[in-house]
């Protein structure tokens, strides 16, 4: 029977199982999550080699003329190396862990998630999925203030297949917007994308200029009608508050619109 139960855990039936519940689920980009993971033994002891906690999201590639979305590892942390839980016994294994600063923020339907998994070898390795509302950073909130001070409207955010920007993530988040005022006519559409660099912020932003005459047809058909530009801001610059960075970007995409 012992041997049966055995057979039965190594594909999941009778296994050990996990939990983890989080102190909070809502974490700014960089932050910290504390919480418990929570082990249950099965119907006979297994040995745990290891527990870890992966911080997953999903991206959007173009393959054939289709979207297909993938899911991708932000970071992998290890909670606790391994130990043998007996049949039935419940062990709880507190922890702190940092989410990473270029985890994408919960925008419109971006999704993070924590997945918890027990490593069992021989064994169907259980886990636990916890979702995660990332809030953005106090540097990353200026710059919102800033677009919306200069009338940029967010239409719309997403994860997407750039493994050159990535920083050694396979995708980078994107935030389009539109202008509804100072530049409205000059510009179709800004694409910003977020790059912390410790106490400063580097954005890298594509400018979609609006087709005007035949110079502009014929740039839009060539596709030169777009400008990609790098800026940091210090972290000086963004103490000063919203004000003084959109009087900055300001210049900034006046001289490529």
């Amino acid at each position: 029977m012992s041997m049966f139960k055995k057979v039965l855990a190594s594909v999941g039936i009778g296994s050990a199982k996990v939990d983890t519940r989080l102190e909070e689920a809502r974490v700014v980009a960089g932050g910290t999550l504390r919480g418990v993971v929570s082990i249950r033994g099965g119907q006979v002891e297994q040995q745990i080699d290891k527990i870890y906690i992966y911080v997953k999201t999903q991206y959007d590639k173009e393959e054939n003329d289709r979207k297909i979305t993938h899911e991708t590892e932000i970071a992998r942390i290890l909670i606790t190396e391994g130990f043998l839980l007996q049949a039935g016994e419940v062990r709880e294994i507190p922890f702190e862990i940092t989410v990473p600063e270029r985890t994408p923020v919960s925008y419109r339907h971006t999704p993070v998630w924590l997945m918890t998994g027990l490593d069992i070898k021989m064994a169907l390795d259980p886990s636990d999925h916890d979702y995660l509302e990332v809030l953005p950073s106090d540097n990353m909130q200026v710059v919102f203030g800033a677009l919306d001070e200069l009338g940029f409207r967010l239409r719309e955010v997403s994860n997407e297949y750039a493994p050159r920007l990535g920083a050694g993530l396979p995708f980078v988040q994107e935030f389009e917007y539109v202008p509804t005022r100072e530049f409205r006519g000059a510009l179709d559409e800004l694409e910003v994308m977020f790059f912390p660099r410790g106490d400063n912020l580097e954005l890298y932003i594509q400018i979609d200029r609006r087709a005007r005459g035949l110079g502009g047809f014929l740039s839009e058909a060539m596709g030169t009608d777009e400008s990609f530009i790098r800026v940091t801001f210090t972290g000086n610059d963004l103490r000063r508050g919203v004000h003084e960075v959109s009087n900055q970007l300001y210049e900034l995409i006046s001289r490529y619109s």
